[in-house]
């Protein structure tokens, strides 16, 4: 009996020690990898987000320097090339007939006459009474050229006392103004002679313009885009491309 029950309690023994391992077994703490993974994936998204964030700084900058330049760039557009380089101008009366109508739409250039002086019968737009005195802006021809005399005798242009060769008059002149008093008119080392190519029905350098001095020459009118077909009460009608191109 005795060493019965001594395989017994070496047996509960036994199994003690089998239960104290199953617990043991039970209790250890296997690493999960399921959390591990999702661990690592927060980690890399919180690491990309943190790189958008830093690329998209700079983007940002980038976007805002762009439109600075675009908005430079449209100022400059819009003042500085009409007043330094070229701008579209509206012909406004009758004075430049037949050579321009009233309503013809030109291209006026300012930049040649920075390399190089206004020419003889080049047609100009200017300030007759001076830059910022006044909204006057007259187009007119070119006839007299600094230092020149010019003087009208009938229908003639005298230049330093030899007629003129021109066909720009539309009719023969009535009226020479102050070129047709005494000695006509003596230009200045900056000034110009203008006249309009219908002549009687233009005020020019003849009367309250007078000579033109260099600095009010605004541009050279160079180029028609278009004309309008004037209506019998004189106002504008259709548009006419048909007059495109160089004037002279």
């Amino acid at each position: 009996m005795a060493r019965e029950d001594e395989i017994e309690a070496s047996e509960k023994t036994k199994e003690s020690a089998s239960d104290t391992i199953a617990e043991e077994t039970d209790t250890f703490s296997v690493p999960d990898e399921k959390n591990s993974t999702e661990k690592k994936e927060t980690e890399a998204n919180a690491e990309i987000g943190d790189n958008k964030e830093k690329e998209e700084k700079p983007k940002k900058g980038s976007i805002i320097r762009e439109l600075i330049i675009y908005a430079v760039v449209i100022v400059l557009c819009v003042t500085a090339v009409p007043r330094y380089v070229m701008q579209r101008t509206k012909v406004d009366g009758v004075s430049m007939r037949n050579t321009l109508q009233d309503y013809d739409n030109l291209l006026v250039e300012k930049v040649s006459y920075y390399f190089k002086d206004p020419a003889r019968f080049d047609i100009i737009t200017l300030y007759p009474y001076g830059r910022g005195k006044g909204k006057d802006y007259y187009i007119k021809r070119i006839i007299g050229l600094p230092g020149e005399n010019v003087r009208i005798d009938g229908n003639v242009i005298y230049i330093d006392g030899k007629p003129l060769e021109e066909h720009y008059g539309r009719q023969k002149i009535e009226d020479g103004g102050s070129a047709s008093e005494g000695d006509g008119v003596t230009l200045g080392d900056d000034e110009y002679f203008v006249m309009g190519d219908n002549r009687n029905e233009s005020i020019d350098s003849r009367f309250e313009v007078g000579p033109v001095k260099r600095e009010n020459i605004d541009g050279h009118a160079f180029f028609r885009i278009c004309s309008h077909k004037i209506k019998k009460n004189g106002d504008e009608g259709k548009v006419d491309f048909s007059t495109i191109g160089l004037i002279k």
